[in-house]
């Protein structure tokens, strides 16, 4: 048995789309614990992108079976949309390949209006910067126990009585919703996505007891957490490793390994505070050479250098055994490297993340800084032929980490990767 989970350990985008690719080739199964498709996976295969929304990266090995747990949140017209571009691709997602969890929530059409709404009401210097895919009021009824489940797609009649007891009309005033029409539309996508819907907590357990591989992958990041992140500027789910049991429906003594993903710099899309933002030209040439734009919404990220007391953060919440670095490379030609180890704030010098939002909004970054290197360093897989300063930035992020680095990913393809662990 191997059950490892993939966890994003700064504000999303770092990459995990890639690592989960990389070491699904040797597994059997791919499961997504939580979120929506407000999140976006982009993995390349020799000259072919894949932009993935729902769908687990390991969709693109024909070995590998994937699952959309419970945890996530399901737009089924995205979903099957999703489906038909892989097709076009020449990526096949059959019933066999793919299972989708019956008590996972669904994402309503109501739910997009109403996220739109939330945020048009908010008040300046308190917009979350939501993508205004619905994912969060779909989250608030499923708390509220007022939600849909994909299981509710294949009987009309079940759907119809649930919607209506919503009262929508109420909610969303002014914009002529038609419940009937709903109904037809959303029942049309269950009959459609009947033969992948079944009870996934089921299916992960019986693979888990057969011994297969499985790997948990995440979407967005640890500093994105509801309860863990930069609240109230964070998503509506729990993106760290401890989600991935209850996404899932796993016990926790299944899980043997927790890779984090760590950019080898800092970057957020949306409101909220970002310590290690660099808003000039530094900003700038990191977006740029990193092509550091969403994949769901094509945002310009937010750009900065690495926050290893951020990081510290995500070892600590998630207990990550080891770390994958990605976007080496995008640090090419630099002659020195900040790297922020602790915050001078109201409290005095803080070496650990401070949970008040008021006082990491007002913290100051304390920095180190390292020398860079000038070789391009995008086609090198072994660790020794790296230049002398790129070796020790990596070594000095690991020790300072105190978890070893398994990974360093120098592009976008999947040949540019260097391992540092045999598996």
């Amino acid at each position: 048995m191997s059950v490892k989970i993939i966890v994003g350990t700064q504000w999303g985008d770092e990459g995990k789309g890639k690592i989960t690719d990389m070491l699904a080739a040797k597994v059997d199964l791919v499961v997504r614990y939580q979120g929506g498709n407000n999140a976006g996976h982009t993995v390349v295969v020799g000259d072919e992108t894949f932009k993935l929304h729902l769908i687990p990266s390991g969709i693109l090995y024909s070995t590998v079976a994937c699952v959309i747990g419970n945890g996530v949140v399901i737009d089924p017209s995205i979903l099957l949309g999703e489906i038909e571009r892989l097709a076009q691709q020449g990526v096949h997602v059959t019933p066999d390949r793919l299972k989708i969890s019956s008590i996972a929530h669904v994402i309503l059409p109501f739910h997009k209006l109403l996220d739109g709404k939330q945020e048009e009401e908010r008040i300046d210097g308190s917009k979350i910067g939501t993508t205004g895919r619905g994912i969060g009021p779909a989250y608030t009824d499923k708390v509220a126990r007022a939600g849909v489940r994909m299981i509710d797609l294949l009987d009309a009649s079940v759907l119809e009585k649930k919607l209506r007891s919503r009262n929508w009309e109420s909610v969303l005033p002014n914009h002529n919703l038609n419940i009937d029409d709903v109904v037809n539309e959303l029942c049309g996508y269950g009959e459609q996505l009947r033969p992948f819907i079944e009870d996934t907590s089921l299916f992960v357990n019986r693979a888990i007891q057969a011994g297969k591989r499985i790997i948990m992958e995440g979407a967005q990041g640890t500093m994105l957490d509801v309860d863990h992140g930069t609240y109230p500027f964070v998503t509506s789910s729990n993106p760290i490793a401890g989600a991935a049991c209850i996404g899932a429906g796993i016990g926790p003594h299944k899980i043997d390994q927790v890779i984090g993903v760590t950019k080898a710099y800092s970057t957020r899309v949306g409101e909220g505070p970002f310590t290690t933002e660099e808003t000039g030209d530094m900003g700038q040439y990191l977006r740029e050479k990193g092509c550091e734009y969403g994949t769901t919404t094509s945002r310009p990220r937010r750009c900065g250098w690495l926050d290893l007391v951020v990081l510290r953060y995500a070892i600590r919440i998630n207990g990550l055994t080891e770390i994958c670095l990605t976007k080496l490379d995008v640090l090419d030609g630099l002659k020195t490297i900040r790297v922020c180890t602790a915050y001078d704030t109201c409290d005095g010098r803080l070496e650990e993340f401070p949970l008040d939002t008021s006082v990491y909004a007002t913290a100051k970054p304390i920095y180190d800084e390292v020398p860079g290197w000038e070789e391009d360093i995008s086609q090198i897989t072994d660790f020794s032929q790296l230049p002398q300063n790129a070796k020790n930035y990596v070594k000095y992020i690991s020790n300072l980490a105190g978890v070893p680095i398994s990974m360093i990913s120098v592009g976008s393809k999947r040949s540019q990767t260097i391992h540092l662990l045999k598996r």
